[in-house]
């Protein structure tokens, strides 16, 4: 079972008082601070499942406190090994198998930065993604797919939505149609000064939407938001080729840069395919693995911005699917 290190600093700390709180982690060390006698910095090993409902606990009942400090930091290994998981003594409870909110905030948040390396990211995915168009070469695609820092910020709003975070959803939204201005830019460029026709296998390709792309972007976007929510940003790459955000925007851009203003509507409704579906997708995702805030009152707001969220993308996809059936791409 994966688990985490709690570390908690506090000030005139009882340990019996906060063993009772901390339950179900397993308090391994209790050292006094170089900074004061008084201060006390407490370590505790507890399962990923349960890291959430631990610190939200030692937050609501010790917030007040002064010097109160609390992190979250990966374990990989401990001796002796545990036998049954870390809390298997604890009443049984669901189990949501995800890492708490707090990691996954700042795992989602850390793709949002918008500084020099991003803008460069994008600058060059746009480049290669527009060659490899260009070359109808999938290996190149499949590259710039993956240099792309594009599925971060689209998990990043659907997050927002879920929480009620209207900062969050403001960040998503400003790196999201930057990163999109930018490969935007880049593509009109390519277009105007290269042969760009809508005759290249590449473009062609991205050029009609079928039931079976919106199917496809539904399943990544619940994809990409399992391997965040579960912490397995491995499969990330996976997801980051079957979405394909930055091919059908670049080829919109090439297009529109060639004087093709009518064929390039075809990837647009491509890209726009993809984005509905993912953040769709992984709004339900994170709703369906019990992410949300840990006061009520945040919850209910919450809660009002996810229906807010569900019918806005819920009518966005109804309009392609409609889209999709009048111009004949129904098949898979």
């Amino acid at each position: 079972m994966a688990q985490r290190m709690i570390q908690l600093s506090l000030r005139d700390v009882e340990l019996d008082e906060l063993e009772a709180y901390c339950e179900p982690a397993r308090i391994v060390s209790v050292a006094p601070d170089l900074r004061s006698d008084q201060l006390a910095r407490v370590s505790m090993i507890v399962s990923v499942e349960d890291s959430e409902a631990v610190m939200d606990r030692l937050e609501q009942v010790f917030k007040n406190r002064e010097e109160f400090q609390l992190s979250l930091l990966p374990l990989e290994a401990t001796l002796p090994r545990e036998t049954h998981g870390v809390g298997s003594e604890s009443p049984a409870k669901p189990r949501k198998n995800r890492i708490s909110r707090e990691e996954l905030y700042q795992e989602i948040t850390s793709g949002l930065r918008v500084r020099s390396t991003f803008v460069a990211m994008v600058l060059l995915s746009s480049v290669v993604a527009a060659i490899g168009l260009y070359r109808d070469d999938t290996a190149i695609l499949i590259g710039a797919m993956v240099i792309a820092p594009l599925l971060a910020p689209n998990i990043a709003l659907s997050l927002a939505a879920t929480l009620g975070d209207r900062e969050l959803a403001s960040r998503a939204l400003k790196s999201s149609l930057l990163g999109a201005l930018i490969s935007l830019v880049v593509a009109l460029l390519f277009g105007y000064l290269f042969s760009v026709t809508p005759d290249l296998p590449a473009i062609q390709h991205r050029s009609s939407v079928s039931l079976g792309d919106l199917m496809l972007a539904t399943a990544s976007g619940a994809a990409g938001a399992l391997a965040f929510t579960t912490g397995l940003p491995s499969t990330l790459i996976g997801v980051m080729v079957a979405v394909a955000l930055m091919p059908p925007l670049v080829a919109f851009g090439m297009l529109l840069g060639a004087g093709f203003a009518t064929a390039s509507v075809g990837p647009l409704l491509l890209l726009a395919t993809n984005v509905i579906s993912l953040n769709l997708a992984a709004v339900a995702t994170f709703v369906a693995k019990g992410v949300r805030p840990r006061t009520w009152w945040e919850t209910e707001k919450a809660k009002s911005a996810t229906r807010r969220a569900y019918l806005i993308w819920g009518v966005l996809m109804t309009a392609l699917v409609f889209l999709i059936w009048k111009t004949g791409g129904v098949a898979l």
